[in-house]
């Protein structure tokens, strides 16, 4: 059986709408319904069916203004040392458990024995959390950097990394460094501007701290 083409573009436009709600970020939400919606419209023009080209270019519109409004926000960003072994840092450990062992080993996590730890606020949302430990005498290990999945769309590695460079030299670090063997971390720390590097067969990811 032959499908026509405008079939295949309904099919897919769907598909990529369905796709959208998958995501837990809004961002990508957003961008994601945008094309697929376009998509539906174009689609419900070709074919005809006025209300159907309408209404998605009514979602289109919709899409658009809220990502304009998404990137024109002025946001507030903050970060709140952990308080020793909190209950409530417990809790954050706990109920993004799965998400976090593909990061880091949080079985042991003890953030007493860390040299830097903080939530980062995000509008008054926690929602991430930093934490390093001393490598070397003036290079930070990077143990867990973690946002939640409604805020990765990168401003908060960009807060951390760029807007707070002044905190971490402060408190005698010029380099950070880490281990990951994540491939999402790893590209999200080249990102960050990490370079990859290699050591008697380690390999790792390294950042200066520069002004």
């Amino acid at each position: 059986m032959n499908i026509h083409w405008l079939e295949w573009l309904g099919y897919l436009a769907s598909l990529i709408v369905l796709i959208s709600l998958l995501m837990s970020s809004i961002l990508r939400l957003r961008w994601i319904n945008l094309i697929g919606s376009s998509l539906f419209s174009l689609y419900g023009f070709l074919i005809g069916a006025l209300p159907v080209g309408f209404m998605n270019l009514g979602i289109v519109i919709i899409n658009i203004y809220y990502l304009v409004k998404i990137y024109n926000s002025k946001e507030y960003f903050k970060i709140l040392p952990i308080e020793g072994n909190s209950q409530y840092f417990k809790y954050f450990l706990d109920f993004y458990k799965s998400e976090l062992e593909e990061y880091a080993n949080t079985s042991h996590f003890e953030v007493n024995n860390s040299d830097v730890s903080f939530y980062i606020l995000r509008n008054m949302v926690p929602a991430g959390v930093f934490v390093g430990s001393k490598h070397d005498e003036n290079i930070l290990k990077v143990e867990l950097d973690f946002v939640i999945p409604e805020y990765r769309d990168f401003k908060i590695g960009t807060y951390i990394y760029e807007n707070k460079k002044e905190y971490f030299l402060n408190k005698g670090y010029s380099k950070f460094i880490s281990f990951s063997s994540n491939p999402v971390h790893i590209k999200y720390f080249k990102k960050m501007g990490f370079e990859e590097s290699i050591e008697n067969g380690n390999k790792f990811f390294v950042k200066s701290i520069d002004k």
